[in-house]
This record gives structure tokens, sequence and C-alpha cells, in this order.
């Protein structure tokens, strides 16, 4: 009996989720492993907040200078083989993270952290871009804001999983606990994917990266600003609980990642009903009202509901702008526009914690949200823009 298409949707969809469930264990080595990392720099190495917040963000700065290896090696090779390879990288992180706590003295414990972190970043960088091209695969690129709304809701859930679990696991054992579950997790991951099947990467000419990134950069820029509000709750939202001796300081991921979630599942069909632009300056708005409460936060609390408004509004932007980005480029560079894309978040997530943290030894934990306020506004800006040409464009046709 010969398969219908229908047949063949079905079991595309059903590959994605399991992709995106194998996705979903895999970045809980990401996950748990961001909030402990600021707590451990500070704590137990007894370093700044400004040596906390580079030992975070230097993962992502990691992850932005192999974004265009890892999108073209997913062009070349192919979505699946990008994919597993980036796991490896994530078990053989965990590996060199619970080497940290044997290290004879803090900055020893801090060159191998950070070893550690930048093999997570390379990590990071193959398997989601190579998740992406190789979910495009599996569904068409008629269905890429599916693909990319149903990836973000892998990689966010596990945020929203992974933080309390992180800290959990660090308070009962330490840094080499957490380190170990971050070990075991893509191990599981890597067992999910490998009997996937894979889909061959398209043929044609291949354009020069910069002339990708330049289609793209207008679409990537919005998502550098959102991410900036993302990044300061990941490094410095439980430092700032510790620091005020509020309870829950674990929780500002999980009211994150819940809200990501949520609007990822109620509202994945508004960019094709409204248009990408449209969505995304309702998005930034959101935001940027979240981080305006946790900068202004008097009590854990308001900080929260600041971190759960702050997710609501990043949830959408990506897919938005993501399907924007399909759109413009041919399929044989699709990896490599995804990658250049994501590249833009990246810079946002590496970039903040490091220069905010130097803003927070001087100003305070609380200031870092401040600065997610101003980036909310440029978002907003930008993404204005991009929806007048948008109406003007339509009026014109």
């Amino acid at each position: 009996m010969t398969s219908t298409p229908t047949a063949g949707r079905d079991k595309a969809v059903y590959l994605l989720l399991w992709l995106a469930v194998a996705l979903f264990l895999s970045y809980l080595a990401v996950a748990m492993s961001m909030p402990t990392t600021s707590v451990f720099v500070a704590t137990s190495l007894h370093m700044g907040n400004a040596l906390a917040g580079l030992a975070v963000g230097i993962a992502f700065f990691s992850t932005i200078l192999t974004r265009g290896f890892a999108g073209r090696f997913a062009d070349h090779q192919g979505g699946k083989r990008c994919m597993v390879y980036g796991l490896v990288l994530y078990v053989l992180s965990g590996v060199l993270a619970m080497a940290v706590t044997g290290m004879p003295t803090p900055w020893s414990g801090f060159g191998m952290l950070v070893l550690a972190r930048l093999t997570l970043g390379l990590g990071e960088s193959l398997t989601v871009v190579g998740l992406l091209a190789w979910g495009i695969g599996l569904m068409g690129h008629q269905r890429s804001g599916r693909v990319l709304s149903v990836v973000g809701m892998g990689m966010y859930g596990s945020l929203a999983a992974g933080s309390p679990l992180g800290l959990l696991l660090y308070n009962l054992g330490g840094y080499g606990l957490m380190a170990l579950a971050c070990t075991g997790a893509p191990l599981v991951g890597l067992a999910m994917a490998s009997p996937v099947e894979a889909v061959p990467p398209h043929g044609g000419e291949r354009q020069p990266v910069g002339r990708v990134i330049h289609k793209i950069s207008d679409l990537g820029l919005v998502v550098f600003f959102q991410g900036i509000g993302f990044a300061a709750i990941g490094a410095f939202m439980p430092l700032m609980f510790l620091h005020r001796h509020w309870p829950h300081a674990a929780m500002g991921l999980t009211f994150f990642g819940i809200a990501f979630v949520l609007v990822r599942v109620l509202c994945s069909h508004l960019p094709d009903r409204l248009g990408g632009a449209r969505v995304a300056c309702a998005s930034m708005v959101v935001e940027t009202i979240g981080q305006l409460l946790l900068w202004q936060a008097t009590g854990p609390g308001i900080a929260l509901a600041g971190a759960f408004l702050t997710g609501c509004g990043c949830s959408m932007i990506f897919p938005a702008m993501g399907v924007e980005v399909v759109r413009r480029v041919t399929p044989q560079m699709r990896g490599t526009a995804m990658g250049g894309f994501a590249a833009f978040q990246d810079l946002a997530y590496g970039a903040t914690g490091p220069l905010t943290g130097l803003l927070a030894e001087w100003a305070g934990d609380g200031s870092v949200f401040m600065v997610g306020c101003a980036a909310g506004l440029g978002g907003f800006f930008l993404a204005s823009r991009l929806a007048w040409r948008e109406r003007a464009a339509a009026l014109t046709n």
C-alpha cells in the first residue's frame, strides 16, 4: 500500500515532535548550567558579578562565532549530522564541567569552566541549527513557522524545567552533581535522535555568507534586541533574588519558560495571519513592560510577574522573523541563513552577561533590567519600521 500525502505529513509532524523532545532533554545541559554557573562563580570561586556574567555569556560568544560554520555544515552535510555532532559536544561539555570542582585553585577552576562553556556554545550552535534545517527538510519550507515554533518550545520548555532542577541539584551535591546531570541528559537526546531518518541536503549554487547576512540583517536586529531581556533574566535574576534574600530564586526562568511555551501554543498562527512585523511590535511592548517590572521590583512577586511578561513578549519574535528569513533565501542556503539569523540573538545573549555584569557592580543587580527596557524600546522601533514597510508594499501591490 502506498502512503498518502496526509500520512506523510503526519509522519513528519510525529518526527518533528520526537526530535523536539530530544532537544528538550538535551537542552537541559544549557538550562541547568545557566543559573548555577553564575552562582558558582560568585559564591564558590568568590569572584564578582562581572566574571559571573562572563562565565555565563562566554558560551553564547562561542555560539555566535560558530553559527556560520554550523549553517554551512547543515547545508552541506545535512541537519541530522549537524545536530548529532552538537549533542556529542554537549556531553563533552558536561564532562569538562565535572572536572571544574577538582581543580586546585579558583583561577584554574574558572579556566576549566570557561573551556566547558565554550564547548557547550559550539554544541548549542550545531544542535539548534541542525534541528532547524532537519525539521524544515522533514516538514517542507511552507511549514517553517511551525518548525520554528516547535523547536522554540523544546528549548524554552527546557529552560523552564532546567533552571529550578539545576539549582536543586546544585544545592544537593554542588556544581559537580549538576554537571553530571548535564552529561547524562544529552546522552538520552542523542539516543532518541540517532535512529530518525536524515534528509539529504539541497544542491545548487552557494552564496557568500556575507550576502546572506545582509539580506536578513533587519530581521536579525529585532531578535537581537529581544534577546537582551531574556539574557538579563538568565544571568542575573537568581543573583538578584539571593542578594535581596527573596525566596524562589530558581523560579525566574521557570516563569519565563512557562509564559514562552504558553504563548507559542496559543499564538503560533498569528505571524501567518497578521504578518511577522505586526506580531513583533506587540511582542516587544509586552517584553518592555516585563523588564520594567523587573527593574522596579520591590518584592519577588513583582519580579516573577516581570519574568512572566518577558517570556510572553519574547515568545513569538523569533518565529515571526524566522518565517521571513526562510522566504528571503534559496533552499540550499537556509541552514546558513538560519545560522546567521540565530547569531543575532546569540550576540545579545553573549554581550548582555559581561556588560551588564559591569553595570551591576556599579549600580546593583536590578539595573541590568533597565538595559532590557531600553532594548525592548529599540526592538519595538525596528519592528514598527518593518510593519510600515509591509503595509506600504501591500498597498502598492
